[in-house]
């Protein structure tokens, strides 16, 4: 046998894959300058292969006791201490105390324990407890030594919650939408929480069960146009513009907001805004930002100042959101100075030196003189969480299994608030993205910088914990964004295209398991988005942790080109027709996505774009053949694909037809219901085309005052009830 190199013996340490299966099936290796590349991005020194090895040593050293234990709770609780064969038992005593605060204690002579030293192993003791699931923690004491050895003990579920309705078997249906792109006649000139909560009563009053969201992560107050919601600032808070201002209880009682929103330069600033067919986010920010201001003014005057119930809540909500608060906040009110002096200042990295870290004394002092700008941040921050949160209320009232289903980005943007306050946790001189694919040949580099994989595991997974919580709140459902990032991610080195990455594996059994414990703590189901390469170890352990699955009719195709019948999706999934990285389904059906692809230059070669047309063409084709096999090809539009249009009983035959499958949940889009052409984004783009701008085509109230929209809902609701008990 080939004795390993030392950049094997360390890239088998890290987790980092020396090849993998391409797209087209074939191995694909990466070379080692490129996994030294990546080595060092993850903190290994590669100067050379003596301190390379010698540094993933030191890294990868084994301590006495793990920092952590992750472990299912009917499974026994092991604790291997690995300590020298010169040691005894009877030197070692024990203390455990709950998240509850119970303390059990005792001598580790007196346990069941194994030493399996000689073995180079360790010895491993039973403790005699059964531990309810939470985050618990172990400290084992060895005379003569001052200080304890401490493991955070969390003990799980087998696998993530799912509502009683939903395990009973209920075929549930929703939509999902882009918040931004709602219209009604109150909100500003982009969708609001206000205008969800209005959409959450028409479908909930419809037999719907859920309202999807995109990332409502916070971006960036300053610059508002950087709307993308896949490259947040950070995962952990809110996205302010879509609080509803007029909702603010201060509203009320400012006569300077009033009057000012009152005006007639005012009126017709917001008359323009919503009325415009693309999201003007600047101007939205400005309009709500004049106001916000005047709100937290009267906040302070007539609560703050009192300490009143109100302003005990919103201290209350500050101590929760503890140091994550503050940066977020100081980030945003430093960058909204900054921009103001210099307009390209797009994030920290082209801060002033002074302040370009959160604990540097410059930004510290910053804060101290500007609490008032601070505390504005989070009043904005305290009023989105209590907003959103009142319109998960509701959809409770109203009967709703889910009520609303959020989404959670891949990572945060490498110039936000999150990186700028980066403990280390997150790799700065790496980006996650996609390796090379059919669609994407060059791969995909999304600028987000991953989480550490080893540091994550030292430090009790803290930063994986804390961004569940934060995004598992006022939910029913969370879409984890390409979830198979919890078992591995494509890793590409600062400033190399896509094609020059590899994958790192993650711990993604304690990643499940801690994903369970918070599914079950918040009520809240998982939904996995594995689209894509899916690896193949990755499809048991997601659907034995309870995640489900996510099904694009689009891409449920056979070997053969034939579309997979809806019926034979698993149950534990959520199937929907279109996506928002996809065409609307009018789009798809008539090429309007290869076509303006074409004008912007997305396929530069003429062979491969005729090519994706007489494939497209041969999907119609099967998707018609599907639809009359199954009974829901419409009377009278003939079976030749290409002779007809989408028009509405084909859309709408589509929808009952995917209706009628096995998956639990069914996401359907606004977009579709209205027959709408335009794409919310196109993947590849960026200042081609406006993404993540593109508003519906109608008001609310008009959407669900339609009486095919209606007789729509109707016949899902009863083709829902049916397929729950086949």
């Amino acid at each position: 046998m080939t004795k390993e190199t030392e950049l094997q013996q360390v890239a088998k340490l890290a987790g980092l894959a020396e090849s993998y299966i391409s797209a087209w099936g074939d191995e694909a290796h990466v070379s080692e300058e490129q996994q030294r590349k990546i080595l060092a991005g993850l903190g290994y020194d590669t100067s050379s292969d003596s301190k390379l090895l010698a540094s993933a040593q030191k890294m990868h050293q084994q301590p006495v006791l793990d920092p952590v234990l992750v472990i299912q709770q009917d499974k026994p609780l092991e604790i291997s201490l690995h300590v020298a064969t010169s040691a005894r038992v009877n030197e070692f005593s024990w203390q455990l105390e709950t998240e509850q605060g119970d303390v059990t204690n005792g001598q580790l002579s007196d346990l069941d324990v194994r030493d399996e030293r000689t073995e180079n192993g360790a010895i491993v003791f039973l403790l005699p407890v059964t531990l309810s699931e939470g985050y618990h923690t172990l400290n084992v004491n060895r005379k003569r030594r001052k200080t304890p050895y401490e493991m955070t003990l969390i003990v799980t579920p087998a696998s993530c919650y799912k509502q009683p309705t939903l395990a009973e078997g209920k075929k549930s249906w929703g939509t999902s939408i882009q918040l931004y792109t709602l219209r009604t006649e109150q909100n500003w000139g982009i969708g609001d929480f206000g205008d969800l909560k209005q959409l959450v009563g028409e479908i909930a009053q419809r037999g719907g069960d859920f309202v999807g969201l995109n990332p409502i992560h916070s971006l960036f107050p300053a610059m508002p146009e950087s709307a993308s919601p896949y490259s947040p600032s950070s995962r952990t808070w809110l996205n302010t513009i879509y609080l509803d201002v007029g909702a603010i209880a201060e509203f009320a009682q400012s006569e300077e907001a009033q009057n000012l929103v009152g005006s007639v330069d005012f009126q017709q600033r917001i008359s323009v805004a919503r009325s415009n067919e693309w999201v003007q986010y600047r101007e939205v920010s400005a309009l709500k930002m004049a106001i916000l201001p005047l709100l937290f003014k009267v906040f302070q005057q007539q609560h703050l100042a009192k300490n009143s119930v109100r302003a005990k809540a919103f201290q209350a909500f500050v101590k929760e959101g503890g140091d994550s608060l503050v940066h977020q906040a100081a980030f945003d009110a430093l960058h909204a100075e900054l921009i103001q002096q210099d307009s390209n200042c797009w994030g920290w990295p082209v801060f002033p030196e002074k302040y370009r870290q959160f604990d540097r004394k410059d930004v510290q002092n910053y804060i101290i003189e500007n609490q008032d700008t601070i505390q504005l941040y989070m009043y904005s921050q305290w009023q989105a969480a209590e907003q959103l949160s009142e319109v998960q209320h509701f959809a409770k009232e109203q009967g709703m299994t889910l009520g609303l289903y959020r989404d959670l980005a891949v990572g945060v943007s490498e110039c936000g608030s999150e990186t700028w306050a980066n403990d280390g946790t997150l790799c700065m001189d790496l980006s996650v993205g996609a390796p090379p694919d059919i669609l994407g040949p060059l791969g995909q580099n999304w600028g987000l910088p991953p989480l550490n994989p080893l540091t994550l595991k030292n430090s009790g997974y803290k930063a994986y914990i804390n961004m569940l919580r934060a995004n598992m709140r006022s939910c029913g459902a969370l879409r984890i964004d390409h979830v198979l990032g919890l078992l591995r991610l494509w890793l590409i080195p600062r400033g190399e295209s896509a094609n020059n990455g590899a994958y790192i594996y993650y711990p993604v059994q304690d990643m499940l398991s801690i994903l369970a414990l918070e599914s079950h703590r918040h009520q809240c189901a998982v939904i996995g988005e594995d689209l894509g390469t899916v690896p193949d170890e990755i499809i048991s352990l997601l659907a034995d942790a309870g995640v489900h699955s996510y099904k694009v009719f689009f891409f449920e195709v056979a070997e053969d080109g034939g579309y997979y019948s809806p019926s034979h999706y698993p149950e534990q999934s959520m199937s929907a027709l279109c996506t928002h990285d996809m065409p609307t389904l009018k789009g798809f059906w008539h090429c309007e996505d290869l076509k303006m692809g074409s004008e912007l230059g997305l396929y530069p070669d003429k062979e491969q774009l005729q090519g994706l047309f007489d494939d497209r063409a041969e999907s119609k084709q099967r998707l018609v053949d599907s639809l009359n096999w199954h009974g829901y090809l419409p009377d009278g539009i003939g079976h030749n694909a290409n002779a007809m249009p989408m028009e509405q009983a084909l859309n709408f035959s589509m929808q009952k037809h995917l209706a009628a499958g096995a998956s639990a949940l069914l996401s359907l889009q606004l977009e579709d219901w209205l027959e709408m052409d335009k794409p919310v984004n196109i993947p590849g783009t960026v200042d081609e085309y406006p993404n993540w701008r593109r508003k519906l085509s109608a008001n609310l109230g008009d959407i669900f005052s339609r009486d095919d929209i209606a007789q729509l809902t109707n016949d899902l609701t009863r083709i829902r009830a049916e397929a729950s008990q086949k």
